[in-house]
């Protein structure tokens, strides 16, 4: 039998690609974690990572078991909620960036709500920098999803995602020196690593529109007068992905991270909880330590 335990941990550690993430995820420690995979290799007869100081990756075998521990995982999951989540009543607040809110909970929100008919849930939609704060008053959410790096003590890091320059399809103003930009508010994390990564190459520019909303730098952007910075899974129609072909520099991938309110006991807020985590990181499309 493969133990759904040692299967969970497997699976945190491939999307992660390190076993300090992946103890996050799991809620155990990383020497809990390298042991739950020792058992499973030891149980399949096969190394399943190659470990380096760099993180984990699969190694063939380990590629093989993946979708199968997946699904596996997932069974179970649906098994357990058609007896848990018909019961389970409530009401949890969760909070997120208005760019996050808009590309990663639609659809785990949705699918929340058909397995949990009878809670409640409410979205506070904030930049992460505020979010992370609010965390820590009473009345404000139960968990949320932010940028990696907004001030949080600990989080749970569900996926990784690639920033990228962005800019109407006709984009000759890329061309422009000053570079002009469409940017998030002043505090966001993708502002701070556009702007360093620009200093770095030493390429002159200037704000010429802030937004608090992902709407409005899209519109911006869209609207042909600046380029803009996004992460890629949230690129709509009509703009496309710049690099180093127009002369701008490599962006980082942004860590997106799952947060919760300490002190509270509130088992809505845990079931919505172990969801995002799980929807949010089958769902990646870049998982890298």
């Amino acid at each position: 039998m493969l133990e759904p335990d040692l299967l969970a941990s497997f699976v945190a550690v491939a999307e992660t690609g390190g076993f300090t993430e992946a103890a996050g995820r799991v809620h155990r420690t990383q020497s809990a974690v390298s042991m739950q995979i020792k058992r499973l290799e030891e149980r399949l007869g096969r190394s399943l990572f190659v470990r380096s100081s760099r993180g984990a990756t699969l190694t063939p075998a380990g590629e093989l078991l993946l979708p199968h521990a997946r699904a596996i995982l997932r069974a179970q999951r649906e098994a357990l909620a058609l007896f848990e989540a018909e019961a389970m009543r409530g009401r949890v607040v969760v909070g997120a960036p208005d760019d996050y809110a808009a590309t990663f909970l639609p659809a785990s929100l949705a699918r929340f709500a058909d397995t949990h008919p009878r809670v409640e849930v409410e979205l506070v939609v904030a930049p992460s920098a505020e979010l992370v704060p609010a965390l820590e008053r009473p009345d404000g959410p139960d968990l949320a999803l932010v940028t990696g790096g907004s001030g949080e003590r600990s989080a749970v890091i569900l996926r990784r995602e690639p920033l990228v320059w962005v800019a109407a399809d006709r984009h000759g103003i890329v061309a422009r020196d000053p570079l002009p930009l469409a940017l998030f508010h002043p505090g966001c994390a993708f502002r701070r690593a556009a702007l360093e990564a620009l200093a770095r190459a030493g390429r002159r520019y200037r704000i010429a529109y802030t937004s608090v909303s992902l709407a409005g730098v899209v519109a911006a952007v869209r609207s042909g007068f600046a380029v803009g910075v996004m992460l890629r899974a949230s690129l709509p129609p009509g703009l496309e992905v710049l690099g180093a072909a127009e002369g701008l520099p490599e962006l980082p991938s942004m860590a997106i991270a799952l947060v919760r309110a300490e002190g509270r006991a509130n088992p809505v807020a845990e079931a919505l909880a172990r969801h995002l985590a799980a929807t949010l990181a089958a769902s990646s499309t870049l998982a890298a330590a």
